[in-house]
């Protein structure tokens, strides 16, 4: 697997090694050993999948600590602009994103680390996006912001008209009113 750092440390993105003949394809989509040698160490203990079409915005979603979750996001089928904005407090890249395409073509990975609200569109037709959790889910510690913040100024490559959000995603706070629970000074985003 190939590695390649982003603008922001810690989110990375993981191309796989691809075997193809007359066959079709493998590779290896997911080795612990491989991941904590070249990404780091964490243990994932819950898998996610959702079916999306297109303009399906979700995001910008996190879990407040102790319930923080890194994730190990990918397409299987279609594709979609994945996002990860840096909301740990003290950080260089406080309050920027990393935007990736990741489609079931490129086979790419993202990993976004906890301290990070994470979020998708959908740019094909349909997307299957599955997403690995080095935490379990917590409904009384889910976080947002919102989608179109002006400070944070995601170009979601989809006119804001075609874009299908659920209720709660609408009216997730801004960016200005966020207080963050991740501090970097302090560690406090394990």
């Amino acid at each position: 697997m190939k590695i390649i750092n982003t603008a922001i440390d810690g989110v990375v993105i993981i191309e796989p090694t691809m075997f193809k003949d007359d066959r079709g394809y493998f590779y290896e989509s997911f080795s612990q050993i491989s991941f904590e040698e070249r990404v780091c160490s964490t243990t994932f203990v819950q898998d996610n999948q959702s079916q999306s079409s297109y303009g399906v915005l979700r995001g910008l979603h996190f879990q407040k600590p102790p319930y923080s979750q890194s994730k190990l996001v990918r397409v299987v089928e279609g594709s979609v602009l994945d996002v990860a904005v840096d909301i740990r407090k003290g950080s260089a890249t406080y309050g920027e994103y990393v935007a990736v395409e990741l489609t079931g073509e490129n086979h790419r990975q993202l990993f976004v680390p906890r301290g990070f609200a994470h979020g998708f569109v959908v740019l094909s037709d349909k997307a299957v996006f599955q997403y690995k959790c080095d935490n379990f889910y917590n409904k009384e510690s889910e976080g947002s912001i919102i989608w179109n913040d002006k400070d944070i100024n995601i170009d979601w490559q989809v006119d804001a008209d075609k874009l299908i959000l659920s209720d709660k995603d609408k009216i997730n706070q801004s960016f200005s009113e966020f207080e963050s629970p991740f501090n970097i000074k302090d560690n406090q985003y394990e």
